[in-house]
């Protein structure tokens, strides 16, 4: 079997290249013979780099192709349309990151709106007045499509409802992870909380910090037991930008706040640092904002590369309820709170200081999920899944 991916790549800076470089690479030890086109390329986005890229490689020479989609990118869902265009008869599957949709957002915004483009407010309202458009073209993708792949059950049914497909078009394959060999806890006297993941607006770590504020001024004694660490990129490539140094921004408010001495800074850690670094502490939290501006477009009912590392890494996680995290952390391993509320997040990380059983039983359970979630087994439902496709076709 050979199949060509089509994906960001390291040493892009995001949580789809880093999925599909270790997805590829399962692949490749299960059998399948890889082929990269995108290897080297730039972001590009015009329909004549789109095209020139379509024709300067062979498609004939595979059975099928399969894409990463999310994270607002448009240049691999351009490829896609210009193949199928080409190609009516090529197997095209892809693993859908940001259901319920697939793109979020315009392709080209017709003249004279696409004069908008540097001009912040007037252009997302200009994107806003497309979108009916938008949806439709992405629903027309969506059936062109021969499989689709969502990595969480939630994701699943938002998809399908809002592109308006079978349920048989999508499958289900959960976030592979790597194996990471188990650690102990450290000692339960302390709470030690991680916060890992990029660090950008919108992954809500400034609540982190003001829950923590809160559990130290309503028990001093008690936030005396607890650390936080943040740890992460601080300079992703992500697809719609941020004009503010969130950064900066976070650590003026841990000085205001006067927490300096609860806090550690991990940034850029290497890649073969990330399971030392998790396994280090008790809890991971992710307590991640929705987008107002994406909400207006719809729900992401998405997951994370980070709490996948978490349940590789055999710990716990409390999360915000947004994306299909109550999914991802409701077989025991972690809760989840109404994203924002500090109070709730407060409440729970009080809670495990004084009922450290709980981070125990968390960690058992997510070490059994990592078991059944290893790339080489996500592997094999893929090459499972692209073999019965390809008998369904030669029928």
């Amino acid at each position: 079997m050979k199949v060509a991916l089509l994906s960001p790549l390291p040493p892009e800076k995001n949580g789809i290249a880093s999925y599909a470089d270790l997805f590829g690479t399962a692949l490749q030890a299960s059998g399948v013979e890889l082929k990269v086109p995108l290897k080297g390329e730039g972001n590009f986005t015009s329909i004549k780099e789109v095209a020139s890229f379509v024709h300067r490689h062979e498609w004939n020479d595979v059975d099928l192709v399969h894409v990463e989609l999310g994270g607002g990118r448009l240049r691999e869902y351009l490829i896609i349309k210009k193949l199928r265009s080409l190609y009516p008869n090529l197997l095209i599957t892809a693993t859908i990151h940001d259901p319920e949709r697939i793109i979020w957002q315009s392709t080209k915004l017709p003249w004279p709106l696409s004069m908008l483009q540097s001009y912040g407010l007037p252009y997302k309202l200009a994107m806003l007045l497309v979108d009916p458009w938008t949806i439709k073209d992405e629903r027309h993708t969506a059936r062109a499509f021969s499989h689709m792949v969502t990595l969480t059950n939630t994701g699943a049914v938002s998809f399908t409802k809002r592109m308006r497909l079978p349920e048989s078009k999508v499958s289900v394959i959960p976030h592979g992870n790597s194996y990471i060999e188990p650690k102990k806890l450290p000692p339960l006297e302390s709470l030690k909380l991680l916060y890992f993941g990029f660090i950008y607006k919108g992954k809500g770590i400034e609540d982190l910090i003001d829950a923590l504020s809160l559990v130290v001024n309503e028990s001093p004694l008690l936030g005396k037991k607890i650390e936080l660490t943040l740890a992460g990129g601080c300079s992703p490539d992500i697809a719609f930008g941020q004009k503010k140094d969130y950064l900066s921004e976070l650590k003026a408010q841990v000085e205001r706040l006067g927490l300096k001495s609860l806090i550690h800074w991990e940034l850029n850690i290497a890649d073969s640092e990330i399971a030392n670094v998790i396994q280090a502490n008790h809890v991971v939290v992710l307590p991640y904002h929705e987008s107002k501006k994406i909400k207006l477009l719809g729900d992401i009912r998405g997951t994370s590369g980070a709490l996948s590392w978490a349940i590789a890494c055999g710990r716990g996680v409390i999360a915000s309820d947004t994306r299909s995290f109550a999914e991802e952390v409701g077989d025991g391993n972690g809760v989840v709170y109404p994203q924002g509320d500090v109070a709730v997040l407060a409440k729970h990380i009080k809670d495990l200081s004084l009922d450290p059983n709980r981070i125990v039983s968390w960690a058992e359970k997510a070490h059994e999920i990592a078991q059944e979630r290893q790339w080489k087994k996500v592997a094999v439902k893929f090459k499972t899944l692209f073999n019965n496709l390809m008998l369904r076709n030669v029928e």
